[in-house]
């Protein structure tokens, strides 16, 4: 009899920690059989789940009485392309997770219900939208001539080009990228353009110059601050072809785009793009994968570049591409000085010198920016007579006190606690809170300048949906006279009338155990003094100025800062590191562990460490992470290094099939390429 169904195999991926794939019977005739890339509704143990179409058989190796049902194929979600599935199959072979955990996280969640309510609404939503692919640029500025050329170099590229533009904060990096993508829409009248930032709080400023430069074309964005309605269809304007500019933090590098043309990573060196928990991937690395996999352009920008990108570029593996000064004529880098605290002693953690500069220009009627990278009152409250600190119960870590909320906070696992009226120990009433944050430093402004417009920017202030846009907006008004805050204010913001930095409190940075550490606070420092004097010269014809209180100023770190001399830097740490055989001449992998006791965490990474030896990796022993306890759980790490990349590969690969095989009760976790050890 015509017209009866056959029944085909669905081979499907579930986002699961197991490796493997599974198959679902579905009845198909050859027409409409279901197509790799297309989602299906299938039953896993007593749920029903989304999965991922990897592959369509006509048979299976399950026994016919153990198949199951799929129970629904979403055709109308059209199917991701088999350049994005290579992608999720790259990010799961080379950090080691199931093909499953990579690919469906990395769509959004209104994709992967049980029902299809929300799809549907959304897909109807986006037909009745306009998708104008008019890529003329408006209200183009004349770049300088460095600025020229390296637009031109990057919008006329052809083919895998991955270039790295180094260029010092306020050199107009933004407005290369803009000009470079009006080059790339011109000439591919379908083609997208994807543009990475760190931080959700750079997306809106970057959002409203792309929406100006380029009203006709569909713009979309994303980031995890969007609801899942938002983020569900700017994922779908995006994987329809319709968006031709796609502008989001790292999670966007997941993005399902057909028409990708070219890829800008910009402030390429923020840690930011490394995730940490869950797959833990640089969106970055990813980034230069699907350039090369595509055989597109990419352009990594920064005042600071990594090592690993400078090494890169001084080999000749990228472009290097360099604007040396700022874009508005008459800008010049702002004038940085050392402040140091053995000789000018502070007074509520700011130096006369500071408040004396903080003072001019508030009768200048210019704005000042105090960075302090620690939000809440003060780190930590004690008790002096018997010693007592606030430490937290469940986390090696101490209660920061925040001051306004009356509140004790630990910023790891989140525990709060009313301020004690007495301490704990010896019933002393006269707690004193030790160090500061940038509420501290908040109030002792205000008792200072009671005058002042003070405004604090940091994670506490900035809790509401809106609200850290709200305050940036505020500062661009000319309505703050003083900003204070942490890393959220130090990099991407364009503040017209801010012609003073000052930096509290650097130094704990130049004593981590983090090898990395010196490159952070460089590049962190770099960044926040070029907050300064970006608009040029003040009415006052006053030149802008970084001032930074240390109590080490001949350290050599801050001595390249005072010279904006970011390559010597580089090329200074780059020879210390090749000494002690660090990254980027070796290649790592972590093994974390986490128990409730310490050495049950230990006694599990000892047993992985003995599990397989090979003369070219080594296995160091497993060792307390710094942070040992939070929320009550243990944790410990183990180190594996070798001196090439596909051979760390060969072994995990290796290792980590025989680590499945041990029962335990340890929570473990692997990451390739750690950024914090």
């Amino acid at each position: 009899m015509s017209g009866l169904l056959n029944h085909c195999i669905l081979q499907v991926v579930l986002d699961t920690p197991l490796h493997a794939v599974f198959d679902y019977r579905w009845p198909c005739a050859a027409a409409e059989r279901p197509q790799v890339g297309q989602l299906a509704l299938v039953p896993f143990g007593r749920r029903e789940v989304a999965g991922l179409i990897v592959g369509v058989a006509d048979s299976s190796d399950v026994p016919e009485d153990k198949l199951k049902d799929a129970l629904a194929v979403r055709s109308q979600l059209s199917p991701l392309s088999p350049q994005w599935l290579a992608l999720a199959s790259f990010a799961a072979d080379y950090y080691q997770r199931p093909l499953g955990e990579v690919a469906l996280p990395g769509l959004p969640k209104n994709t992967r219900l049980p029902t299809t309510v929300a799809l549907d609404r959304a897909l109807k939503k986006l037909a009745k939208l306009d998708t104008a692919h008019d890529g003329t640029p408006l209200n183009v500025p004349a770049l300088n001539p460095a600025q020229q050329q390296a637009a031109d170099a990057i919008g006329g590229a052809q083919g895998y080009l991955p270039t790295l533009l180094h260029g010092v904060t306020g050199s107009g990096k933004t407005e290369v990228y803009l000009q470079a993508c009006a080059q790339v829409l011109a000439r591919e009248p379908d083609g997208q353009i994807l543009i990475l930032v760190p931080e959700i709080n750079l997306t809106p400023q970057l959002e409203g110059n792309i929406r100006a430069r380029f009203p006709g074309v569909m713009l979309a964005t994303l980031h995890s601050s969007l609801s899942e309605g938002e983020r569900m269809l700017h994922w779908l304007a995006a994987h329809q072809g319709r968006a031709r500019i796609v502008l989001g933090t790292r999670l966007a590098i997941l993005a399902s785009l057909p028409a990708l043309k070219l890829i800008v990573i910009d402030e390429e060196h923020d840690p930011s793009y490394k995730q940490q928990e869950g797959l833990r991937y640089s969106a970055r690395d990813l980034a230069v994968w699907r350039a090369r996999q595509l055989a597109i352009p990419i352009v990594l920008g920064s005042a600071t570049p990594s090592l690993e990108s400078w090494q890169h570029a001084q080999s000749g593996r990228y472009r290097l591409l360099t604007l040396r000064e700022r874009a508005v004529q008459n800008a010049v880098l702002p004038r940085i000085s050392l402040l140091d605290m053995e000789r000018d002693k502070p007074q509520d953690g700011l130096t006369s010198a500071l408040v004396a500069a903080l003072r001019l220009r508030m009768e200048r009627g210019e704005q000042s920016l105090l960075f302090l990278n620690r939000r809440g009152y003060a780190p930590v409250i004690c008790c002096e007579a018997c010693g007592w600190i606030s430490n937290c119960h469940r986390c090696t870590a101490y209660m920061v006190l925040h001051r306004p909320e009356h509140r004790l906070r630990c910023h790891h696992c989140s525990l709060e606690m009313r301020i004690p009226r007495h301490c704990p120990d010896c019933g002393n009433v006269d707690l004193q809170p030790l160090g500061r944050g940038t509420q501290r430093v908040e109030e002792g402004l205000q008792q200072l300048f009671p005058d002042a417009r003070i405004l604090r920017i940091d994670a506490d202030s900035t809790r509401r949906k809106g609200s850290a846009q709200a305050a940036f907006d505020s500062v661009h008004r000319g309505e703050v006279d003083i900003l204070i805050g942490t890393q959220m204010v130090a990099k991407g913001h364009d503040f017209k009338n801010l012609t003073l930095v000052g930096i509290l409190n650097p130094d704990t940075a130049l004593f981590s155990q983090d090898y990395r550490a010196s490159e952070r606070l460089f590049a962190q420092l770099m960044q926040v003094a070029g907050r300064a004097g970006r608009a040029g010269q003040s009415a006052g014809g006053s030149v802008s100025e970084v001032l930074i209180q240390t109590r080490y100023p001949q350290h050599p770190l801050y001595g390249s800062v005072v010279r904006h001399d970011y390559d010597n830097f580089a090329t200074a740490l780059l020879e210390e590191r090749q000494q002690a055989a660090l990254p980027p001449f070796l290649y790592q992998a972590l093994l974390r562990a986490e128990a409730p006791e310490l050495a049950t965490a230990v006694e599990f990474l000892t047993q992985a460490r003995d599990l397989l030896a090979h003369p070219d990796v080594t296995l160091h022993d497993p060792i307390p992470m710094s942070m040992t306890r939070v929320h009550n759980v243990d944790r410990a790490q183990l180190l594996l290094e070798a001196a090439s990349r596909p051979l760390l590969q060969a072994f995990l690969k290796e290792w980590l099939h025989l680590l499945r095989t041990v029962k335990t009760r340890v929570k473990w976790s692997l990451e390739v390429d750690p950024v914090d050890i």
